[in-house]
């Protein structure tokens, strides 16, 4: 899937038997299918194209664009440049190739279905079985300095931690879970008085078991 972002690392993680499929021609067509009920015209009003052009997506025929080569390019030099001065990873810039893979995965879970899985990951209690892996964790403002972790952290979530990441409806969402989860391994040290906004990753440097 092109671009993979966070959001659908954790479904596919919490959702091991529902993976979206890689074709985009098939996420085409179980995006119009199963979250615009079949309805062309109303896929293509969401994603600001012509009917037609969903049309093309499913046969195969034209592609939904992706991210170039130059664009990735830049985004990497600018993220290296803003490392050696300490500042946060810029996020991929989306493309509408990665909402349609997004919507793919969406579309692969009932929201049924994903309130069970969220009841009984709460059920776990302090450990959930799952882990979130996050690489380049970078924090700010603690006690009124910067402090960089250039390692990878290893989170163990809780039952209501991996709930809510069931439950997550898109990037922000999973973001602003995981700071949280951060901020309680962090509190939970030497140092206090984090909160989820503190920290700042690289999307591609993440993952959850």
């Amino acid at each position: 899937m092109a671009g993979k972002g966070m959001f659908s690392r954790v479904r596919e993680a919490l959702f091991p038997s529902r993976k979206a499929p890689v074709q985009s021609t098939t996420q085409a067509s179980h995006v119009r299918e199963k979250l615009f009920g079949g309805n062309t015209k109303a896929m293509a009003a969401a994603y600001n194209v012509s009917p037609r052009t969903v049309e093309r997506w499913i046969k195969g025929t034209r592609t939904p664009p992706q991210l170039s080569r130059a664009a990735e390019r830049r985004w990497a030099k600018e993220n290296t440049a803003r490392a050696r001065r300490g500042e946060a990873a810029l996020p991929r810039p989306a493309t509408t190739a990665d909402r349609l893979g997004t919507d793919a995965v969406k579309a692969q879970t009932t929201e049924r279905g994903r309130e069970r899985k969220a009841k009984q990951l709460q059920q776990a209690g302090t450990f959930s079985g799952h882990s979130a892996r996050i690489g380049r964790a970078t924090t700010f403002e603690i006690r009124g300095s910067d402090a960089v972790r250039a390692r990878d952290i290893h989170v163990n979530l809780t039952g209501e931690q991996a709930a809510a990441l069931a439950l997550a409806e898109n990037e922000d969402e999973v973001r602003q879970i995981i700071g949280q989860a951060l901020a309680d391994y962090f509190n939970g040290g030497a140092y206090g008085g984090f909160g989820p906004d503190d920290f700042s990753w690289d999307e591609n440097d993440f993952d959850v078991r």
